[in-house]
């Protein structure tokens, strides 16, 4: 009977660890550059149970389901929808051609080069840029960074940003905002606040130079997350009913194990 109450709460924890999941990409479905989390559930190998009669009869029961869990979370880095904003700071990285990785099949990835408040070089996707009160640019609080991998300061109102990424301050040069790019994506770990660092936390590559990518940088234009919120409120529901379902089988368990305890196991 406890092997029942252990794969009704596996699957209770699974439901919980998508809810949040999900919970967490409708609050970022407005975010500028968001990629989407997408949970992995798979189920715990299956035991055969046997019956032993006698020293030589064996007798099969049947199989026993274990439960569930959440295997990984990762992100869709595929592009997001760009809208028009108006405004001279928002900058959104356009993917032209990016290629697939051989051992996943997937496409690479690209991102701006920022540092952030500890000094630390990340990456993001925000585009969402402002200047400080010095004239730095900012992507959410962090510091983007040049192709010299300095911090870009601009002491001007007037400036542009061509699709190569070079910014221009009242016609004359400042710097080259620096795009990296990521071939393993498996390799990229979010640290929230739109930040990305490597696991073998080692440097990203700078794309400009490599001939097998292409990209253009947008002003006056975001790109926005790759959250569907209607099937994220879709899945979020059925996450919902798969955890009450498995909380009222854990609920029949607990109804089962105290109607043995207190009137079977009885004394007379």
């Amino acid at each position: 009977m406890l092997r029942g109450l252990y794969t009704a709460t596996a699957g209770m924890l699974a439901q919980q660890r998508r809810t949040e999941m999900l919970s967490n990409n409708i609050a970022n479905a407005n975010t500028a550059g968001y990629k989407a989390d997408q949970a992995s559930v798979r189920a715990f190998p299956e035991m055969l149970l046997k019956r032993i009669d006698n020293q030589t009869v064996k007798s099969t029961v049947g199989s026993l389901n274990t439960g569930v869990y959440v295997q990984e979370i990762g992100s869709q880095y595929n592009q997001g929808d760009l809208r028009e904003t108006g405004l001279m700071s928002d900058v959104a990285l356009l993917e032209q051609n990016v290629p697939v990785h051989p051992e996943t099949n997937m496409k690479g990835a690209l991102f701006f080069a920022v540092e952030n408040q500890a000094g630390e070089e990340r990456y993001t996707r925000n585009g969402s840029f402002s200047l400080d009160e010095n004239g730095t640019l900012l992507s959410n609080g962090s510091q983007v960074l040049s192709v010299n991998g300095q911090p870009i300061n601009i002491q001007s109102s007037n400036y542009q940003i061509t699709e190569d990424g070079d910014v221009f301050a009242d016609g004359e040069f400042i710097a080259q905002i620096d795009v990296r790019f990521e071939a393993d994506i498996r390799n990229l770990v979010k640290e929230g606040n739109g930040l990305y660092r490597t696991a073998d936390n080692g440097a990203l590559p700078s794309a400009l130079n490599n001939g097998e990518v292409t990209y253009s940088l947008k002003q006056n234009y975001l790109e926005g997350s790759t959250v569907d919120v209607a099937r994220s409120y879709t899945d979020m529901m059925t996450a919902y009913r798969s955890f009450e379902a498995n909380q009222k089988v854990l609920q029949a368990y607990d109804k089962s194990m105290e109607k043995a305890a207190n009137e079977i196991g009885r004394l007379s």
